[in-house]
């Protein structure tokens, strides 16, 4: 079947509860113009430096205001609704960077933890230490929606290509990639790294991205994408500030990209073999 999905790009702040009414506004812009399934980007609850004031503002799934008002969007505008992600405290005590999917009724049909945490240090002198933070998951995903099979990855999971080979070997035909890119790392590797994942595994990718200057001083690279399985890019939202880009998507091209070049069915195990020179050698 063919439907119309929308990518919804924010500049999330500090506040979760002016980042929610952002979402909302948003979201019911994508679902006005006939979106079923609706994305937003990583953190989407917010974008917080602070550790301190980030640990503060936690709640757990029951008490989370971006959960909660998900939720009862996805029930009142009949739409699938995908949380890119947003920060929740765990039973443990720890924090899980945190995707949720919602159907139509409202009911919760699915959450993803990333699983690879963006641990870097940046020629720009930028360092990010996700770990410090979060409790990485463990566990890849797919789900079964009325239109298509989808699997989940959050950002940095983008540059793992085992995780979506393995999601698409169990059928996903839609990979998504909510995302909080930075600038720099956005500016070389994110539009090659989103078509890659499409074209080797035959699979629309959709990823609603955070783009511009935010509050607590970092900037994101913006360029919401959805790309159809071949690699050519249906919608892109530009660098900066909020926008919702919207594609068509027609499940039947998976099978006709995957037929072209079925690469999913030519996979071979093997072994690998380690030789060695390191004496340096020279022959007589």
């Amino acid at each position: 079947m063919t439907f119309k999905a929308a990518a919804i790009q924010m500049c999330s702040g500090v506040d979760p509860e002016k980042n929610a009414l952002d979402m909302v506004r948003l979201v019911r812009e994508a679902a006005a113009e006939g979106a079923i399934y609706i994305q937003t980007p990583e953190m989407t609850g917010a974008l917080q430096r602070d550790r301190q004031a980030m640990r503060a503002a936690l709640r757990d799934e029951t008490g989370d205001i971006i959960v909660s008002t998900a939720r009862s969007l996805a029930q009142e505008l009949g739409i699938h609704l995908h949380i890119g992600s947003t920060a929740i405290a765990r039973n443990d005590g720890k924090i899980a960077n945190r995707s949720f999917l919602f159907a139509p009724g409202g009911r919760q049909i699915a959450s993803y933890d990333k699983i690879h945490m963006f641990d870097v240090d940046l020629d720009n002198g930028e360092s990010w230490r996700e770990s410090s933070a979060y409790e990485p998951g463990a566990e890849a995903r797919v789900a079964d929606l009325p239109f298509a099979r989808l699997g989940f990855a959050i950002c940095y999971d983008v540059r793992f290509p085992q995780l979506f080979r393995t999601e698409a070997l169990a059928g996903a035909e839609i990979l998504t990639v909510p995302a909080a890119f930075t600038r720099q790392t956005g500016e070389a590797h994110w539009e090659v790294l989103l078509r890659a994942r499409a074209i080797e595994n035959g699979a629309f990718v959709i990823a609603a991205a955070q783009g511009g200057v935010h509050e607590d001083g970092r900037e994101t690279f913006g360029h919401s994408m959805i790309v159809d399985p071949w690699g050519k890019i249906l919608a892109s939202a530009g660098g900066t500030g909020e926008a919702v880009v919207f594609a068509d998507i027609d499940i039947a091209a998976v099978k006709a990209a995957r037929g072209k070049i079925p690469n999913l069915k030519n996979a071979r195990e093997f072994t690998l073999d380690t030789v060695s020179d390191a004496a340096g050698g020279v022959a007589a």
